[in-house]
């Protein structure tokens, strides 16, 4: 009797393994499971106690086996499939999964592995035609930029009017050839083509020469300009001075559009332990709790009614990354929003 209990164990083990259905699989454990309990009660029926214990303990060997099984060509492939569609839906684009086994699981890697290759495709597209539009652009940019200046230089003879729509033209030009360029710098970290040039810089001078680029604009705009200096010397740290320097004015422009309406923005520089730290506040009405978690997503908008291309802060916190920094965004006590940048100052990029 144990004999036969052990081909038969044996049969559903080879039959398990080589069933190319997971549901098959499935039912075939599932009625092995009942037979063997069935075997049992009718052993135990019977009063045979030697071959009811061995019943038992092959039924116990079978739930262990089973459990292998689960956890071998189950679980563990789900889990293998969980942590790589993680990896696709965080931006890795294209890459491959090995097929491990040949079921439904098997063809759901494939699945995943098709989805890839074609989110890849069409994100290389994308970043092909937004490269592709940017640059053509450029050039009429340039000559509506440079012909509104032209004009400008004549304004005395110029009627009111016109020289208000001249105004128009031209600050109209500067947003679109700011958009223009967040999209090229776009493309260049899409392609691998973003490069940092690193030196020692001074990051209060790179910090000041930004707000006083700035702050005229925030003056015409009504808006107040507030910067509290570090207390003491800040040593140079290593950075890119241009790529930086972007990224304050980017976010000096973020804080004047859409914490425009509080009509002040703090800007702070100090040093904590080995990092330096820069923070820009606005009060204006602050970002909703659910949108705070996507803010730094390329595109991304939210409910905000003001007008780009929803990527700046997405540049900069990709410039900000690759200074090994941090870059984070949260609603201020009181009302508002405050960005803080976190430098090291150590060489380690």
């Amino acid at each position: 009797m144990a004999d036969r209990t052990g081909k038969i164990l044996k049969s559903l083990k080879a039959l398990l393994q080589t069933s190319g259905s997971l549901l098959r699989q499935l039912t075939v454990s599932a009625a092995a499971a009942v037979i063997m309990l069935l075997l049992c009660v009718f052993l135990i029926v019977r009063g045979n106690i030697i071959l009811s214990v061995i019943a038992i303990l092959l039924v116990a060997v079978y739930i262990i086996l089973i459990n292998l099984w689960f956890r071998t060509f189950v679980s563990d492939p789900i889990e293998g499939l969980t942590r790589f569609s993680k990896k696709i839906a965080d931006g890795s684009y294209g890459i491959q999964e090995n097929k491990l086994v040949s079921n439904e699981i098997g063809n759901l890697t494939d699945s995943i592995n098709e989805m890839s290759k074609k989110i890849a495709v069409a994100e290389k597209t994308r970043t092909e035609f937004i490269s592709q539009i940017s640059h053509e652009l450029r050039t009429p940019l340039t000559a509506i930029t440079g012909w509104a200046d032209v004009i400008d230089y004549e304004k005395d003879s110029l009627s009111p009017e016109t020289q208000r729509g001249v105004g128009i033209i031209s600050k109209e030009a500067e947003r679109l050839t700011r958009m223009v360029a967040e999209l090229l710098e776009f493309t260049r970290i899409q392609d691998g083509r973003f490069n940092l040039r690193i030196e020692l810089i001074d990051i209060a001078a790179e910090l000041e020469d930004a707000l006083f680029t700035y702050g005229e604009l925030m003056k015409q705009a009504g808006i107040s300009l507030n910067y509290s200096c570090p207390e003491s010397e800040i040593q140079l740290i290593p950075g890119d001075p241009e790529r930086l320097k972007q990224v304050f004015l980017n976010l000096l422009d973020n804080a004047s559009k859409h914490g425009g309406d509080g009509k002040q923005t703090d800007v702070s520089l100090r040093a904590e332990g080995n990092r330096v730290i820069i923070s820009f506040r606005d009060h204006g009405h602050g970002i909703p709790e659910n949108e705070l978690p996507h803010v730094k997503e390329k595109f991304y908008k939210g409910s905000s009614k003001n007008r780009g291309t929803g990527i700046g802060l997405a540049v900069c916190d990709e410039i900000i990354t690759r200074h090994n920094g941090t870059l984070t965004v949260e609603n201020a006590e009181g009302g508002g929003c405050i960005v803080t940048v976190s430098l090291p100052m150590s060489s380690s990029i």
